[in-house]
């Protein structure tokens, strides 16, 4: 284990093809979108080099463009920390999301085909088990999936386009909550998956709003917990 805490196990093996620096890179980021590596943490380069198996330099690099990108901080004499989103930032962020994802629910009511609705139905079925399991994990990836695909179905690519750039820090900050929304997220996708099946785009807005602003709410709770 190392020394700033990163659990045992959750280091992601590299795949070879590709620059080594955007595979140090990927690791990192997924490292902590999934919350192995917390918020304020500290990265030391010589630990998660070893651990990822690389020189120092990737990792450097890597930390430099996570810094770029606001998930890293790299503080003067005091090296890398991960990131500590503030409120105001994940509130924010969250607010752009429903826009985003209410848009999207209309969409995929009106497009969506009964392939598109059978994937969702599968997605909803299997975050459901999750959550019955207590696999906290696997809801928050279902539950990633399951939105990704209504974008999907959404059929716009600008659309699709924007909600990447603002997925993985939903992830980031749905990760604390996800026990805590629970079985209630997913009878929500359950309701909204019947809208989007019934093609009822007024509805199917309405919920992916609601759903989204629960999350949002939730957050905040946290946050004053």
């Amino acid at each position: 284990m190392l020394s700033t805490g990163l659990p045992q196990g959750s280091v992601p093996k590299l795949e070879r093809p590709g620059p080594l620096r955007d595979r140090v890179y990927e690791a990192l980021l997924e490292l902590i979108t999934t919350r192995a590596l917390q918020p304020g943490q500290h990265l030391v380069e010589s630990e998660l080099a070893v651990h990822l198996g690389v020189s120092r330099q990737p990792v450097r690099e890597a930390l430099q463009r996570l810094n770029t990108e606001g998930w890293v901080d790299l503080r003067p004499a005091q090296g890398a920390f991960v990131h500590e989103p503030t409120d105001e930032e994940a509130d924010q962020l969250l607010a752009v999301r429903t826009l985003l994802e209410a848009e999207a629910a209309r969409l995929a009511a009106a497009n969506a085909a009964s392939a598109g609705i059978a994937a969702l139905e599968e997605l909803c079925a299997r975050g459901e088990e999750a959550v019955a399991a207590d696999d906290v994990d696997g809801a928050v990836d279902l539950n990633a999936r399951l939105h990704a695909k209504v974008m999907e179905l959404a059929g716009n690519a600008v659309l699709a386009e924007l909600a990447a750039q603002v997925d993985r820090r939903v992830r980031w900050y749905y990760t604390p909550i996800a026990r805590q929304r629970g079985r209630q997220s997913w009878i929500e996708h359950r309701e909204l998956l019947a809208a989007i099946a019934d093609r009822d785009e007024q509805r199917a807005t309405d919920l992916m709003r609601e759903h989204t602003e629960h999350t949002r709410r939730s957050y905040r709770a946290r946050q004053r917990s």
